[in-house]
């Protein structure tokens, strides 16, 4: 295994739009926009501009071509969103600012969207159509990050812990950034987190634990993670960016966006509980493997 970053995002549990056509569009301009000496940061900005054209495109969804023109509009925000990290990755840029930069403009892409259908709809419900749109607002921020955090623990775990500090600093610990990009970090990757934070303290003690017990077989803890934990991290992505846009669109063409609010709120929050469940799952899954008679070599 490549100690590496790989240029994409890793493909083991990636979500199937982005694995076979998000990231491999974004891939295709990633070489062009090196050649043009194109920051990441202004690849993020791009898709930022794109996210604000959708909102004001869904915000007469209920014409059909406004609805497509919306759609359009965040599929080159997925395209863009794809490929600034890319573009880091390539040129070695990577940056505590441009991951932060990268999240801001992931939550204004939905914040105009959502305002756009939300003042939308307000003609037609009144007032109150916002306090849906406000609660669904909240959800789907604590739901992304959530989904965001399991993905960056599983690329520390099983990328980059056989890089142990030897400090004693915790394996696949990734440094954090100083000051107020540090604080803002947090909160986008830490903080909105906290639904899954004592199932992600559970999996972090039983490797912690794994690599004391059995020093120098990192290498065959971090697969037996990978094998317990990539199929579950596959499901995560049914929270992704990706089913939102398809969701919102799918219920603009019915003139009916409320339906997506509702089901931010009930439909992904459940699914969110039971991912969560099964997290957990995986933790005693990978706890009984790992504390077999043959231990990590079974």
């Amino acid at each position: 295994m490549n100690d590496s970053a790989p240029i994409r995002r890793t493909a083991e549990i990636e979500e199937t739009t982005n694995l076979y056509f998000i990231h491999p569009l974004a891939g295709r301009l990633v070489p062009l926009f090196a050649r043009m000496h194109v920051t990441p940061n202004a690849v993020s900005l791009m898709g930022m501009f794109f996210g604000l054209l959708a909102g004001f495109a869904y915000y007469r969804y209920q014409n059909p071509l406004c609805a497509v023109t919306g759609f359009g509009m965040m599929i080159a925000w997925h395209v863009m969103d794809g490929a600034d990290g890319q573009l880091a990755r390539f040129t070695h840029t990577q940056s505590h600012f441009g991951k932060v930069l990268d999240g801001i403009s992931d939550d204004l892409t939905f914040v105009a969207v959502y305002t756009g259908l939300a003042l939308a709809l307000g003609r037609e419900y009144g007032h109150r159509i916002y306090a849906l749109v406000a609660a669904a607002a909240v959800c789907h921020l604590v739901q992304a990050a959530t989904y965001e955090a399991q993905r960056q623990e599983y690329d520390l775990w099983a990328w980059r812990c056989r890089s142990r500090q030897r400090e004693g600093a915790a394996v696949g610990a990734a440094p954090a950034a100083p000051g107020l990009l540090g604080l803002l970090e947090r909160l986008f990757y830490e903080g909105l987190s906290f639904p899954a934070a004592r199932v992600m303290k559970r999996i972090r003690a039983t490797m912690t634990a794994a690599f004391e017990r059995q020093p120098g077989r990192e290498a065959l803890i971090c697969e037996r993670y990978r094998e317990t934990f990539a199929p579950l991290l596959r499901r995560w992505s049914l929270l992704s960016a990706n089913y939102r846009t398809l969701g919102i669109f799918g219920c603009a063409l019915l003139k009916a966006p409320q339906w997506y609010f509702w089901f931010t709120i009930i439909g992904f929050n459940a699914i969110m509980v039971w991912l969560i469940h099964r997290q957990g799952e995986g933790c005693k899954s990978l706890l009984d493997m790992l504390d077999a008679p043959d231990g990590a070599a079974a």
